[in-house]
């Protein structure tokens, strides 16, 4: 029986993720802000007496170490940790009111996945050790929550792109550190799920998929051992043109799409993490 540790789980694809493991039979470890939400999702979870839950800010590095300590001591470690809290607004580089909404943008969509993963890391390495004599039991794995919008900077969006291409190379980065130890990294870009995040975007948003759809695919992908996908994949598709564009064509192709709002209370920034 896997046991999986989510962070952002009270809402979208967090408790998306949440839905679909319970249903596989994980005992899991629910982080989020939100106390009320967190008990609310556990209470309706299959074996919902046996989920651990959380009400932890990502941003708050010691207490996310306890909480992940916690659910080492009380499960004997885990097996999937998917980094999943995140938060998008629109940000402008001119504004400097926005420069606090770029430094909690990273913090909680870089930064926070860094603090999630460590704590777990030594526990998997020495699981790995322990079995190498032995029939090895299924690869630990460490899962990143990328983005689309990571592929190309995306106008009014600079923040949240660029956190989310930083989100691509960590995981990289730490994919080809834990190979020698039989750890799997595995990065998700989803394109365009249908969350809260998403729901007050004033833009088309092409090949929408809803979140237990998406819930369902990346754990496929997770146990199949991917290093990296884009869901669905239809907008793998299209990042990969994006990509491929000039960046003359690309600059025509974008200047004038609608952008994501900016937030314009900054004071209001805890409401951001799920």
């Amino acid at each position: 029986m896997n046991r999986v540790f989510i962070t952002g789980a009270s809402s979208g694809i967090g408790a998306a993720l949440a839905r679909e493991y319970a249903a596989q039979g994980a005992t899991l470890g629910l982080l989020a802000r939100r106390r009320d939400a967190l008990d609310a999702l556990a209470a309706s979870l299959p074996g919902a007496g046996s989920h651990k839950v959380y009400a932890v800010d990502v941003l708050d590095h010691a207490a996310l170490a306890a909480a992940c300590a916690d659910f080492i001591a009380c499960t004997g470690g885990a097996d999937i940790v998917i980094a999943n809290a995140g938060v998008s607004h629109g940000t402008l580089t001119e504004e400097s009111d926005d420069l606090a909404m770029f430094e909690t943008i990273f913090a909680t969509n870089v930064t926070a996945t860094v603090a999630t993963f460590a704590p777990f890391i030594a526990g998997m390495k020495a699981a790995r050790t322990r079995g190498a004599g032995g029939p090895q039991p299924h690869a630990p794995t460490l899962v990143g929550i990328a983005s689309v919008a990571g592929i190309r900077g995306l106008p009014g969006a600079g923040a949240y792109s660029a956190s989310k291409a930083a989100v691509l190379c960590y995981c990289e980065a730490l994919r080809v550190e834990m190979k020698p130890h039989a750890i799997r990294v595995v990065t998700l870009a989803p394109g365009y799920i249908d969350t809260p995040m998403t729901q007050g975007n004033p833009y088309p948003m092409p090949f929408l998929m809803p979140a237990g759809c998406f819930a369902r695919k990346a754990a496929a992908a997770i146990a199949a051992g991917a290093s990296y996908r884009v869901i669905p994949w239809q907008m793998g598709v299209v990042a990969t043109l994006l990509r491929a564009l000039p960046n003359g064509l690309y600059d025509l192709a974008v200047a004038a799409a609608r952008r994501k709002p900016r937030k314009v209370n900054q004071a209001d920034q805890a409401g951001l993490v799920p």
